[in-house]
């Protein structure tokens, strides 16, 4: 009954959000364009299940995205679970002692990232317009490389209690440094794809993990050091899309390179 109570109040919670998007088309259409609405039965009831699927998802999130992510957390953090995977040999547990917590960390990016609907849909997109120069697969497995090394050494950075701010700098600084390197072609993509992939499925996940971690380290704050991680997230595909359009670069001038010489020899 719990449950279903909660369910009802956030579904009204987010149709009071989407309330306003209503009235603003609605308004727009009536005395901007000052036409009837074109198919408002059909725009309603999408509406509608906008709401319910909405709210069902911040049900679920609520009931079981941030509780995984806690436990996931609180698991790997656990004191007797770590004396088994010790790496230092005597005195207290340092950095490198979670190293389970970075793995899974950078798993739990990467595999978000590849189920992630936006990705999928620019990847597709991006293949399309390029004329096939860019992969779908290709951008999104250096997407998900990037989200989840992102991931990894944002946990890292709780663990450490390392400002964030240090990471964010030197990490812009490496992408002002590729973009003056990589192809134009996919700058703008490589910005973009940092927006794409901190959605639905990633940042619920990856907030849950690090407030869950930050709650679990003794001597770290869930404010101040559990988030930050969606940050890393968004900055480091941008480093690793404009790497992999680097790499292609490369690739096409060694083939090219070699299809010269093959011609030289054969001459």
């Amino acid at each position: 009954m719990d449950l279903i109570l909660g369910s009802l109040e956030f579904v009204a919670n987010s149709a009071l959000d989407v309330l306003p998007i209503v009235i603003f088309l609605f308004a727009f259409q009536l005395l901007v364009i000052r036409g009837p609405m074109p198919n408002a039965r059909q725009i309603l009831v999408g509406f509608l299940f906008v709401v319910i699927g909405l709210g069902l998802f911040l049900v679920g999130l609520e009931e079981t995205l941030f509780p995984l992510g806690r436990l996931m957390a609180q698991q790997l953090t656990d004191p007797t679970f770590l004396e088994t995977m010790r790496v230092t040999v005597t005195g207290a547990l340092g950095w490198q002692d979670f190293y389970w917590v970075y793995l899974f960390a950078a798993a739990i990016g990467f595999s978000t990232t590849m189920a992630e609907p936006a990705l999928m849909a620019v990847s597709m997109k991006a293949n399309t317009v390029s004329g096939g120069a860019i992969g779908v697969w290709g951008l999104r497995v250096a997407v998900a490389i990037g989200v989840g090394f992102g991931v990894g050494l944002g946990c890292y950075r709780i663990i450490t209690g390392l400002p964030l701010h240090y990471f964010m700098a030197v990490g812009y600084l490496a992408v002002i440094v590729q973009t003056t390197m990589a192809p134009k072609m996919i700058v703008p993509l490589a910005y973009d794809s940092g927006g794409v992939t901190t959605s639905t499925v990633t940042v619920p996940l990856i907030t849950a993990l690090g407030l869950g971690l930050a709650e679990a380290v003794p001597g770290r704050s869930p404010l101040l050091d559990g988030f930050g991680l969606v940050a890393f997230a968004s900055l480091f595909p941008i480093i690793s899309v404009l790497a992999y359009g680097q790499l292609a670069v490369l690739r096409h001038k060694v083939g090219e390179s070699a299809k010269e010489e093959q011609e030289l020899l054969e001459e």
